[in-house]
């Protein structure tokens, strides 16, 4: 419910998520402010998830799993839209809808490059001392359009067939990627981000 650009998160979410080609919008909550707030974008808020499964250590694919029970329907698969991406758009959904039809994989799970982070550039520390991984750059220094591209998951996009979910997977065994720019990776985890979130929205 925290704010951005004057509406709350969740707002973001449901909004991008009821313009695209899904089939059903749900929400997973539980609490009753945020299902009230849910069902008035439209989306709906068919149950209460347990405490047991909303707390900070509670696994995703648990609310899922939870959720896919009680509704009690078939669905061919599920996509986890967090509102913690508010920056995700209808087409990044769409996008993943198709990719995940046309390849036959198992899941699509949206990523970014990994920019200037890359792991062959990182060290460990034992105490103050640096030490290379053994992954590191061929060379010292070496230009970071040298090596080989990397990603990262970004948070914006789960998809996954049911039947790999009951699995216990998100990701399944041929998982493809939907390749997101960095300006619609942000993913907000502490108020920080959030005031980064909104310097993008100023910016824009």
């Amino acid at each position: 419910m925290a704010t951005l650009g004057g509406k709350p998160l969740i707002a973001w979410t449901c909004e991008a998520a009821k313009q695209s080609n899904l089939d059903r919008v749900i929400v997973s909550t539980d609490d009753e402010e945020i299902a009230k707030f849910a069902e008035s974008f439209g989306v709906e808020v068919p149950f209460l998830r347990p405490a047991e499964l909303s707390g900070d250590s509670s696994a995703t694919i648990d609310a899922v799993l939870h959720a896919l029970e009680s509704m009690r329907d078939e669905f061919d698969a599920v996509m986890v839209l967090q509102p913690t991406s508010p920056f995700r758009t209808t087409k990044d959904i769409n996008d993943c809808l198709t990719l995940i039809r046309q390849s036959g994989a198992d899941s699509v799970i949206s990523v970014v490059d990994v920019g200037g982070h890359h792991p062959a550039r990182m060290k460990y520390l034992d105490g103050v001392r640096l030490i290379d991984p053994p992954f590191v750059e061929l060379r010292e220094n070496q230009p970071r359009q040298e090596l080989r591209p990397m990603y990262i998951r970004n948070g914006a996009v789960y998809l996954t067939l049911t039947k790999v979910l009951y699995q216990g997977s998100f990701k399944g065994s041929h998982c493809v990627a939907h390749i997101m720019p960095s300006e619609r990776s942000m993913n907000i985890d502490e108020p920080f981000d959030l005031a980064v979130a909104e310097a993008i929205l100023s910016s824009k």
